[in-house]
């Protein structure tokens, strides 16, 4: 298993694209860097927000090989992999080369809709089919199923290496069950940028962002706040400044609302993939008026 640590903010990043449609390697260098200058914890890359599911792949290759290339082991960073095909996705597992990676966040099994004891299962031959740490995913708006608490625990005290879970079901009652119930050592990162702040006070360990791909030091610094007791008057005003940018990048599409605002800031092209598309025009110019005007960074 890896000896790095996985805490505190991790950012999803974003895949940059050029007008063609090629990955701009460059954007994703510079991006890469303005998260790590940020004083985010970890990267995760490939995941939902990279539009990872438009990628071949050899370009899952060459985009995860250049993010470890620019992270030159800054910072911890863990890979994607998931699938509703679970025996696609542990020999996928077997076969790849995980040199400078830390861990993997899996998502739950999308689409299918199985059981929790399907849900179970999956996860127990992704977890013997590994060494790295292993975060779940639960993201029940975009896979159709919710992982429960009680399977979320219960594959924490049966398997070593899934070691955290990534909660985005916007359920704080399930948030707390699975903080309640969990070993020593399980984590429980915020899926959802608009919770953290309150997964935060009920005992989470940190959260997997997407808007910290834009305001890297302002998430990093509320979540570093709330984990180490400070003043969390200080944490209250990073998130109350940030709530209104928030929601509005996830209200026409995400990643559309990260990638436009990311191009008003400069560091990321706004180039989607379909079945993406650019978020409206009035969302546009509110995105563009945040990044001048939110004092945010």
């Amino acid at each position: 298993m890896s000896s790095k640590e996985i805490y505190g903010t991790g950012v999803a990043l974003v895949t940059p694209f050029h007008a063609s449609g090629q990955v701009d390697f460059s954007s994703l260098s510079q991006l890469v860097n303005h998260v790590i200058d940020g004083g985010v914890n970890f990267i995760v890359a490939l995941g939902t927000t990279a539009e990872t599911a438009t990628l071949n792949r050899d370009e899952r290759a060459a985009v995860l090989q250049a993010i470890v290339d620019v992270v030159d082991q800054r910072l911890p960073i863990v890979v994607g992999m998931g699938s509703n095909n679970t025996r696609e996705l542990v020999q996928e597992l077997r076969d790849f080369d995980f040199e400078g990676i830390d861990g993997i966040l899996s998502v739950a099994p999308y689409y299918s809709k199985p059981n929790q004891r399907g849900i179970y299962e999956h996860f127990k031959q992704i977890a013997m089919a590994t060494e790295l740490p292993i975060i779940i995913y639960n993201v029940p708006g975009r896979t159709s199923s919710n992982i429960s608490a009680e399977t979320c625990i219960k594959l924490a005290n049966d398997f070593e290496n899934i070691i955290a879970v990534k909660e985005a079901s916007g359920d704080l009652m399930q948030v707390m069950e699975i903080i309640k119930n969990r070993p020593a050592g399980f984590s429980v990162f915020s899926g959802d940028d608009a919770l953290t702040l309150p997964s935060l006070a009920v005992g989470a360990d940190g959260v997997i962002s997407v808007i910290a791909n834009a305001f890297p030091k302002s998430m990093s610094e509320m979540v570093a706040v709330m984990l180490s007791d400070n003043d969390r008057y200080i944490a209250m005003a990073h998130h109350y400044q940030m709530l209104d940018v928030i929601n509005a990048i996830f209200s026409d599409g995400n990643p559309a609302g990260i990638k436009a605002l990311l191009d008003h800031l400069g560091i990321v092209k706004n180039t989607l993939r379909l079945p993406m598309v650019k978020v409206n025009r009035a969302l546009n110019l509110e995105l563009k008026k945040y990044a001048i005007e939110s004092g945010l960074e």
